[in-house]
């Protein structure tokens, strides 16, 4: 049977460990170096928080090796570190929730709770069918959106412009090798035609 509790037989759920004392003299056991051993960069304090793909200073592996251009870098608009953002809002929503000839606009879709902030820039995706003619603006539209909103008989407006297709680079293509350069047919050719020059000499 268990003792009866009192005063003087109160115990801890969990046996009592007694702290580390380090530092306080050679005989304590933990003392000269402090379980820290000799010196080192382990031996320092903040030795054990370093960050993740710390090398000792040298130069890490991410910056050693080549990098590859991708959706971090500068020109990889709009998923690049100047990445931007556009609300959608695909066809079936105005479908739902417009009624034929309403005029749809940043401010009505936010009151249609269709979109989160007006601030954010719009865009307009073509999932879905659309059967009423609405005006729709926004700062952007996807083809099949654009073709779809004009075959219902409405109409888009482009709130920063419509964008302008970039021009692709003509590459010049080089002649080849055994077939001659027009330049150089046309000046065998006049030569050809050039009488021959008068030496002087009678026979």
């Amino acid at each position: 049977m268990a003792d009866e509790l009192n005063l003087h037989s109160l115990r801890p759920a969990q046996p009592r460990r007694a702290r580390k004392r380090i530092g306080r003299g050679l005989g304590s056991g933990k003392g000269r170096y402090s379980g820290r051993g000799l010196k080192g960069q382990k031996a320092r304090s903040g030795s054990h928080k370093m960050p993740a793909g710390f090398e000792g200073g040298q130069m890490p592996i991410d910056m050693r090796l080549g990098k590859l251009r991708g959706n971090t870098s500068a020109d990889a608009m709009p998923i690049g570190p100047f990445r931007t953002y556009s609300q959608p809002v695909n066809l079936r929503d105005l479908e739902q929730r417009f009624d034929a000839g309403a005029e749809v606009t940043p401010e009505t879709l936010k009151e249609k709770r269709l979109i989160r902030k007006v601030a954010v820039d719009v865009k307009v995706l073509g999932v879905g069918e659309l059967s009423k003619a609405l005006s729709v603006s926004a700062h952007g539209f996807s083809k099949t959106a654009k073709e779809k909103i004009e075959a219902a008989g409405g109409s888009v407006t482009w709130l920063r412009g419509e964008p302008v297709p970039k021009a692709k680079k003509q590459t010049r293509k080089r002649p080849a090798a055994s077939e001659p350069e027009a330049d150089d047919v046309e000046s065998a050719a006049a030569a050809d035609d050039e009488p021959p020059a008068e030496t002087g000499e009678e026979s």
